[in-house]
């Protein structure tokens, strides 16, 4: 770990609520008078504090409440003024990304909400780019597979902000970021310094990592550096994929694989596109569930067919990965089910959607519903993917 410069700022991971750490009554002084000092140097034009801003708009679901306190961030020391502002204030504090993967509660946050707008890509040579936590993701993609540089292809049409891909360790049709992430830029609140975390310190797994699992609300992610593969082949791993182009006579280009990916996302409603209500949610609502493989011959009896035909993939020693859709679709809960304003998308089984004017306690119901239909046919349960705040 390199250690860039020391500092005393308490730091937040994005998308949690985080308070300072247990520090000795000594250094809780030291942090509070440090928090006053820089609380008189913020003001309304270097950082702009409203209040009772609703959040829906910032959400992909289009639902929740307004946040008590709102800003936005454009530099890590909007990052800090913000943080020192909360903690002089006594209120928790939430960072905000592209809003992709967060389900906001209908009475809203009691705290200051900090919209995350770090900019910057950086090409720094031979397939390698430094990253704002704020640029969008698909927007980073569509730059790398511009020019030429492998790696991302298949991320293609995934929303949200590049500060929250390593994170959640964000993959699909066949990739993760996991892959060609270098390192992570991010405030370290133990040790109150800018660090450098490899992609072994990330401890990335599968949607998972350092961030969000291990060392929970101990860091803020402020840049991400990836290393692409210029001039690399496309990855077509994935079945997808690997149909799309069945009939093409010669190899795919990246900007192709991309285009596929975007259209096949699309077709599956999880393509953010105007105007398209199976696009209001957060993408895949459940992961796909890790089990002992000792498992499979019951689920396999529960809907009656041979243990080969459920479909799972290796997932350690002793273990498999169920697909969570296979499992929602012989429980009952297909595509377009739910009669109420929260239901499942009409094209993607994963997806739950707000199809107008639903609330988060419509979607929590239907969460409800199908966590424990699913459990009770196959002894599986399901956990949700987005975050919930409030």
């Amino acid at each position: 770990m390199k250690i860039l410069f020391g500092s005393f700022w308490v730091a937040v991971f994005p998308y949690s609520i985080v308070r300072p750490p247990s520090w000795s009554h000594q250094k809780g002084h030291l942090w509070f008078g440090a928090a006053k000092g820089i609380l008189e140097a913020v003001t309304s034009e270097s950082l702009p504090i409203r209040e009772g801003v609703s959040l829906a708009p910032f959400t992909t679901f289009g639902i929740g409440g307004p946040a008590r306190f709102f800003a936005e961030a454009t530099s890590e020391q909007d990052v800090a003024a913000a943080v020192a502002w909360a903690e002089a204030q006594d209120v928790p504090l939430f960072l905000l990304g592209g809003g992709s993967n967060l389900l906001v509660r209908d009475e809203g946050f009691a705290g200051l909400v900090l919209h995350m707008q770090i900019p910057g890509v950086e090409a720094l040579g031979a397939g390698a780019f430094e990253v704002g936590a704020g640029e969008t993701w698909d927007g980073f993609v569509s730059q790398a597979v511009a020019a030429g540089c492998a790696g991302i292809e298949c991320l293609a049409g995934i929303p949200g902000s590049v500060g929250g891909t390593p994170v959640q360790n964000v993959g699909a049709y066949g990739q993760e970021v996991a892959e060609t992430i270098v390192s992570v830029r991010a405030f370290d609140r133990q040790q109150r310094a800018f660090v450098d975390l490899s992609r072994e310190e990330c401890r990335f797994r599968y949607r998972a990592s350092l961030f969000n699992t291990d060392a929970r609300d101990r860091y803020i992610v402020t840049r991400v550096r990836f290393q692409l593969r210029p001039g690399g082949a496309p990855t077509l791993r994935y079945a997808d994929l690997q149909r799309h182009f069945a009939s093409a006579s010669a190899g795919p280009a990246l900007v192709e694989v991309a285009a596929a990916v975007r259209e096949i996302r699309r077709a599956k409603g999880m393509l953010i596109v105007e105007g398209d209500p199976d696009c209001h949610s957060a993408g895949s609502f459940f992961k796909n569930p890790v089990v002992a493989v000792s498992l499979l011959p019951a689920i396999a009896k529960a809907v009656g067919v041979d243990g080969a035909e459920v479909p799972h993939w290796p997932a350690g020693d002793g273990f498999v990965k169920l697909p969570a859709a296979w499992l929602l679709e012989r429980a009952g809960f297909v595509k377009g089910y739910g009669g109420g304003p929260a239901g499942i998308s009409t094209r993607h089984t994963l997806a739950l959607t707000n199809r107008g004017g639903a609330t988060f306690a419509d979607v929590e119901r239907l969460e409800h519903e199908i966590i424990a239909g699913v459990e009770s046919r196959f002894g599986v349960r399901l956990e949700r993917e987005p975050v919930v705040l409030g």
